[in-house]
C-alpha cells in the first residue's frame, strides 16, 4: 500500500482524535494507530468512565515549562471543552476533586470522536516504523506500506499501558529529527518500598488521608497500602515530582499531637487511624498500646515522627501500572502558537509525547485536547 495525504496523524488517542475532529473536512487526513480500535486508552481511563477534565485547571497542576503550559491551556480550557462536548450531547458529571467524568462510560466520548472523524480515513492495526522528510514531504514507513504526507502530527502518547499498544515511536520520531527528548519515566504511579517499610504490605487494602511533601511540593489526598508498597491518589500525584531520594508523609494531617496527651483512651484509638494501621505503627515504633496519658516523653517523640515520616521509595511500579509518562519532547523546541516543531517545518507534536505531565484528575486529558485545539487552529 502506498498512500498520499495532506495530513497524517500518528496516534488515534485523545489528542489525535480531538485534532481530527477539529480539522476542516476539506482537508485530506489519515489517522494511523497500532491498535485495532480508536481511543483504546480513553476506554480504560477513570475506571472506564474517563475523567475528561477538571473544574480547576492551572499551569501549576502540570510538571513542565509553566509559560508554555499556560499559553496553550488558556486557548482551550476546561470550559471550552465542556461546551464542545455539550454541543455533541455529552455532559460530564463532577465527582471528587473537581473531576469531570463521562456519565455512564468512556464509550460515550469515543462514540463522539467516531462520529466526528467518520469522514476521515484511518489505518488501524498499523505500526509506524519511522518517518523521513524528503524535499517538502514526509514519508511514513508503516507495517502496511508507505504513507506520503505534507504534514505529520505526532500524537502517539507515552510509554504507559504497554498492553494496549503504547510504544516509543513518538520519541523515536522526535529524536530522528534532532529534537531533545528529556528523560522518560513512569508518572502517576505507585511506589515500591525499602525493607524498612515492608510492614506497609501487611496493611494492603487500607486507605488513609495523608499529606506528602517532596522538596517544596506538597500534595494531599488518599494513600492506599498495597501488596507492592503504596499507591492511591496522593501517592500518584507525589510520583510526578519524585525522581529519587526521600519523601515525607504526614500520616496525621489534621491531628495535633498535643491535644492527645491528657486523654485516657488508648493511643491506638486517639490517633484517628484505622486500627490495623495504628497498631502496626505502634509495633514498629516499639510503643505499648496504652492510655495516652501514660506515654512517656520519649514515646510521644516517636509518635510525632508520624507527622513527618521520611523514607526513600525503592522505585515505582513501572510503566505497566503508570497512568502517564513523565518527560518527553522538549517544549523549548515547539511553537506554542501552533504545536509545530521549531526544527522541522510541518512536523507537529501533541499531548503526552511532550515534556508536560499533569496531576491526577483529568489534567492530562485536558492537555491532550488543548494541544489538539491549538494545532487545529493553525492547520485550518
Amino acid at each position: 500500500m502506498n498512500k498520499e495525504v495532506e495530513i497524517a496523524i500518528i496516534g488515534a488517542g485523545a489528542s489525535g482524535l480531538m485534532l481530527a475532529s477539529l480539522i476542516e473536512n476539506k482537508k485530506n487526513i489519515l489517522l494511523i494507530d497500532n491498535n485495532a480500535k480508536i481511543g483504546s486508552k480513553i476506554l480504560i481511563s477513570g475506571g472506564g468512565k474517563c475523567n475528561v477534565t477538571n473544574g480547576n485547571i492551572k499551569s501549576h497542576n502540570y510538571l513542565g515549562e509553566q509559560r508554555f503550559v499556560r499559553n496553550i491551556i488558556k486557548r482551550f480550557d476546561q470550559y471550552n471543552l465542556l461546551k464542545w462536548l455539550s454541543k455533541r450531547g455529552l455532559k460530564p458529571t463532577i465527582r471528587t476533586r473537581n473531576q469531570y467524568f463521562c456519565k455512564n462510560s468512556a464509550k460515550e466520548l469515543v462514540d463522539i470522536f467516531k462520529a466526528e472523524v467518520s469522514s476521515k480515513a484511518y489505518l488501524l492495526n498499523t505500526k509506524v516504523h519511522r518517518v523521513d522528510k524528503i524535499s517538502n514531504q514526509f514519508e511514513i514507513s508503516t507495517s502496511r506500506g508507505t504513507v506520503v504526507a505534507k504534514k505529520v502530527i505526532v500524537a502517539s502518547g507515552g510509554l504507559s499501558f504497554p498492553k494496549i499498544g503504547a510504544t516509543s515511536i513518538g520519541y523515536d520520531i522526535a529524536k530522528s529529527f534532532g529534537h531533545t527528548v528529556n528523560t522518560l519515566s513512569a508518572g502517576l504511579v505507585g511506589f515500591t518500598v525499602q525493607p524498612e517499610q515492608f510492614f506497609f504490605k501487611d496493611l494492603s487494602g487500607v486507605s488513609i488521608d495523608v499529606k506528602i511533601t517532596i522538596d517544596k511540593k506538597e500534595v494531599k489526598g488518599a494513600l492506599l497500602f498495597v501488596h507492592k508498597g503504596v499507591s492511591g491518589p496522593a501517592i500518584l500525584d507525589a510520583s510526578l515530582y519524585w525522581s529519587k531520594g526521600k519523601i515525607s508523609i504526614d500520616f496525621l494531617p489534621i491531628l495535633s499531637i498535643d491535644t492527645l496527651k491528657s486523654s485516657k483512651k488508648y493511643i491506638s484509638k486517639t490517633l484517628g487511624l484505622p486500627s490495623r494501621v495504628a497498631k502496626s505503627f505502634l509495633k514498629v515504633l516499639e510503643i505499648e498500646d496504652k492510655a495516652s496519658n501514660r506515654l512517656s516523653h520519649e514515646e510521644w517523640r516517636k509518635i510525632e515522627t508520624l507527622k513527618n515520616y521520611s523514607f526513600s521509595p525503592a522505585g515505582t511500579f513501572g510503566y505497566s501500572k503508570a497512568e502517564v509518562t513523565k518527560g518527553g519532547v522538549s517544549t523549548d523546541e515547539i511553537d506554542a502558537s501552533s504545536m509545530m516543531s521549531k526544527k522541522v517545518e510541518n512536523l507537529y507534536f501533541l499531548g503526552e509525547v511532550l515534556d508536560v505531565t499533569g496531576e491526577l484528575g483529568g489534567y492530562n486529558f485536558q492537555w491532550a485536547f488543548s494541544t489538539a485545539f491549538v494545532c487545529a487552529k493553525g492547520l485550518n
